[in-house]
């Protein structure tokens, strides 16, 4: 019985998608739910298995086609026999031929920059012998022994693998993958339909350190996830958008489309790019559901595995610099929403209060926003509310 592989009904906003590379060929034996290829769309990678055991007969759409729903993408014989295989002792793979340029993929090269590590001296577990993340990060480099990695004239630099050549000047040409085409292309929409301000403030963190420190060990074991600062500043802005919604509306030609819920989007960065799941009527979660969904949301983003539903909407976006250190920055907007948070570094500064001066952990905050729709009184006020509710979290629980 020949069976027949399809792509899968994409979302409405998802066009088609390239089909990328073939992990089984012609002839192979798959088995029932065995990883066959990826389908990659402009928010998502679609991971394709075998939907039962048998003989992978025809590859119909090689790596690099553009695919629409239900077009086939290969031919199972789910009748054929699964061959029978003694069990052998599996070698190690061999090691690349000294000077040849190991098959790395782009986050496995960046990674070996900047750790330091020789590409050409990895083994590569993947498919071909290619060299994966978790390899450079498995590799025992000299610093890991104990010795320094010294570069000196005769041992020079790692550079990435494809642009090691003779000369001074290398270059490397990489195409962009569909989704950092995507966020480029809406990124500049933004700046080209929206008129974009960005207002400031800072917020004394002390006492969301504090209530976190006092209750974050039992939280964690009655709620089974860890309390972060993400659920604060999520609260903080629900409560800010009730007070102010035109932040949280949106522009459709010569309408403003004010939303009565609040969809709120986690930006979130990948190996991949910048992806921003979406938390669907976030005012209806607890402490507990915001952190295990942002935990989540994380994990599933590295491993490319978000759903299209969860990359769909939002009235309303999170990004979060600080964890890379970023002191201060000016978010770009998230099309169609008028508005996004950015949150920064906690540092510590002096600050003046009742007349003296006093160390405070604090926070720069910036909303950038629409100025078409959104005034600057409006934005300043609302983020008044975002730091207002942060210094005295009591207002999240009362809604004052």
């Amino acid at each position: 019985m020949l069976i027949e592989i399809k792509v899968p009904t994409l979302a409405e906003s998802v066009s088609d998608a390239t089909v990328s590379a073939w992990l089984k060929k012609p002839g192979d034996y798959v088995r029932r739910d065995e990883h066959l290829t990826d389908l990659e769309t402009d928010k998502v990678v679609l991971e394709v298995t075998a939907p039962q055991d048998g003989l992978l007969k025809e590859i119909r759409q090689p790596q690099g086609k553009t695919v629409h729903s239900d077009e086939i993408l290969a031919v199972i014989d789910a009748s054929a026999i699964a061959p029978v295989v003694e069990a052998k002792p599996v070698p190690a793979a061999p090691a690349a031929p000294k000077g040849a340029e190991p098959r790395m993929g782009p986050a496995a090269r960046k990674l070996a920059v900047e750790k330091g590590v020789d590409a050409a001296a990895v083994t590569g577990t993947g498919p071909g012998g290619r060299v994966t993340k978790d390899d450079v990060v498995k590799y025992e480099t000299p610093a890991a022994r104990g010795a320094p990695a010294a570069i000196t004239p005769s041992t020079p630099a790692p550079q990435p693998a494809a642009i090691v050549a003779s000369g001074s000047r290398p270059e490397e040409r990489v195409p962009m993958t569909r989704l950092r085409a995507r966020i480029a292309e809406r990124l500049k929409q933004a700046q080209n339909t929206a008129a974009m301000l960005t207002t400031f403030n800072e917020v004394n963190m002390k006492p969301v350190m504090e209530l976190r420190d006092r209750y974050k060990d039992k939280f964690q074991k009655e709620q089974g996830v860890k309390l972060g600062f993400m659920s604060f500043f999520t609260k903080a802005c629900i409560e800010a958008l009730r007070k102010f919604p035109v932040i949280n509306a949106s522009v459709d030609a010569n309408d403003i489309i004010y939303h009565g819920y609040f969809d709120i989007g986690i930006a979130v960065g990948s190996d991949r790019g910048l992806v921003v799941p979406v938390i669907h009527d976030a005012d209806r979660q607890s402490f507990a559901q915001l952190e295990a969904k942002i935990a989540d949301f994380g994990v599933r983003a590295r491993e490319g595995k978000l759903t299209l539903e969860e990359l769909t909407g939002g009235t309303f976006t999170i990004t979060n610099g600080g964890v890379f250190g970023s002191l201060l920055s000016t978010p770009i907007l998230n099309p169609p929403q008028s508005a996004i948070l950015g949150m920064h570094k906690i540092q510590e500064r002096p600050m003046v209060e009742n007349g003296q001066i006093v160390v405070r952990p604090m926070m720069y905050v910036a909303l950038s926003y629409d100025h078409r729709i959104i005034d600057g009184s409006d934005a300043v006020r609302f983020l008044v509310a975002v730091k207002e509710a942060l210094e005295d979290p009591a207002r999240m629980l009362l809604q004052i």
